[in-house]
């Protein structure tokens, strides 16, 4: 498990370099990434029961960390909100990780509200210990996870910018057959 998230690390540096090259929005081979890690470790779920990889073969997913004080993440909440409501009935399944970055970021309440206001109707994993983050091996606000209907991470994006780019990876991927 521990190699799975270096893997990750690696690769997701290696998105960093090749977005810098302008090569992002590229799909990588399966097993590029691994396996999508566990969602499991949430302290709470809003809009949804728990989550995990299982439950989730078959659909495209794209896995949102964000904190809601975060101005990268709200810049980049409007792209994913659309995608959401877009894409679903094709098979795309957004699922937010709010993992805060402040400790006054941690109140469910707040993030209750937060979520409300900024229209968000997909599952939202409260990680305000750090599991669900620790488990992909994550370190960036806003952070994009790509996972194909097999279940791999396919493309990672770290930070704001390439929404172009991202919608393109999530067409490619519903595109993709099983």
């Amino acid at each position: 498990m521990r190699t799975d998230r270096r893997l990750l690390l690696l690769v997701g540096g290696i998105a960093l370099v090749a977005a810098g090259l302008g090569l992002a929005g590229q799909l990588m081979p399966r097993d590029s990434y691994g396996a999508m890690p566990a969602l499991s470790g949430a302290s709470h779920w809003l809009n949804s029961a728990p989550l995990d990889a299982p439950a989730l073969k078959g659909k495209v997913v794209l896995v949102d960390f964000w904190t809601w004080d975060c101005i990268n993440c709200q810049r980049s909440l409007p792209h994913v909100n659309d995608w959401a409501r877009r894409y679903a009935d094709q098979g795309l399944v957004v699922v937010g990780v709010h993992t805060p970055e402040y400790d006054y970021e941690h109140d469910l309440d707040t993030l209750r509200d937060k979520v409300a206001k900024l229209g968000i109707g997909y599952p939202v994993a409260a990680d305000n210990d750090y599991k669900v983050w620790n488990a992909w091996g994550n370190q960036f606000w806003p952070a994009h996870y790509f996972v194909d209907r097999m279940g791999q991470v396919r493309h990672v994006h770290f930070g704001e910018g390439d929404y172009a780019g991202q919608e393109q990876v999530i067409q490619a991927l519903l595109a993709e057959q099983e």
